[in-house]
């Protein structure tokens, strides 16, 4: 099988130290979970960066920050949310791209987020896709629910988002999509041709997900944003403990871990270089 791309989400917006005192909250903190995830295995980190009292924040700075200490210390390709937290503004979402990280996310509808709501109307969603493509950054098109798929493949056809596509299917979320094999396995028949899939599995549903994604060929993202804990009662110690335990199963199932680089060609990340 396509060797598989590991995606460590290590710090989210909603989760708190109250919940998970392993979270990496500053900068440095941040930097350090990074390189501890590459080096257990990660391909991929997903960036969400908080403010000096530990609330997410969107701020051009501390993104710069935190994306430049990472490349300073290890190869793994570094991926920003454009998500941010439901609370903020589009304007504010997209202050995280002005880094210029290799990669961004790139959410394609609107859908109920717990008792909020995750707002992305279209004329978001095209204004997000037309900055990602003048700043040359490869997007990971985030998939909370099945019409968000036709929305992206409406992006698609405007020449908004180029193949080959790259697809986050964030499982379990209360108000999208459910946890449940069969819409994963529905899901990945609905995509065009070269595309590439990973699944966020969230909470209890993170590692058997995971498995399943492994087993069917895709990529898989584990990390504190989606969950917290190593098995039922048991908090995960750090990011790097989820990394590693996801890479063993992958071992097992005779899936070799992509290199950064090798996870740089299967992305076409150099797609938008003259």
């Amino acid at each position: 099988m396509q060797p598989v791309m590991i995606t460590a989400a290590m710090v989210g917006a909603e989760v708190t130290r109250d919940q998970q005192p392993g979270l990496p909250t500053s900068p440095q903190e941040i930097i350090s979970a990074a390189v501890e995830c590459y080096e257990a295995g990660a391909t991929i980190i997903h960036i969400h960066v908080r403010d000096a009292d530990g609330k997410a924040t969107q701020d051009a700075g501390i993104f710069r920050e935190v994306v430049e200490g990472i490349r300073a210390r290890c190869d793994v390709i570094t991926q920003v949310s454009t998500g941010g937290a439901i609370w903020m503004s589009a304007d504010e979402r997209l202050q995280s791209i002005e880094c210029r990280p290799d990669m961004a996310t790139l959410t394609t509808g609107t859908v109920n987020f717990g008792d909020g709501v995750f707002m992305n109307n279209r004329g978001l969603v095209e204004t997000f896709a037309r900055r990602l493509l003048d700043y040359g950054i490869v997007p990971e098109i985030e998939i909370f629910d099945a019409g968000m798929l036709d929305e992206a493949m409406r992006l698609r056809n405007m020449g908004l988002i180029t193949d080959p596509l790259q697809f986050e299917f964030v499982m379990g979320v209360p108000g999208g999509i459910g946890a449940d094999p069969a819409h994963l396995v529905h899901l990945v028949r609905s995509l065009p041709p070269e595309s590439t899939w990973s699944v966020a599995g969230i909470g209890r549903h993170q590692l058997t997900l995971g498995t399943i994604a492994l087993a069917m060929g895709g990529n898989v993202r584990v990390g504190f944003e989606d969950n917290i804990y190593y098995r039922k009662g048991q908090l995960a110690k750090t990011n790097a403990e989820l990394v590693a335990r996801i890479v063993r199963i992958a071992q097992e199932l005779d899936r070799p871990v992509a290199t950064p680089a090798q996870a740089r060609e299967m992305l076409h990340l150099d797609r938008y270089k003259s």
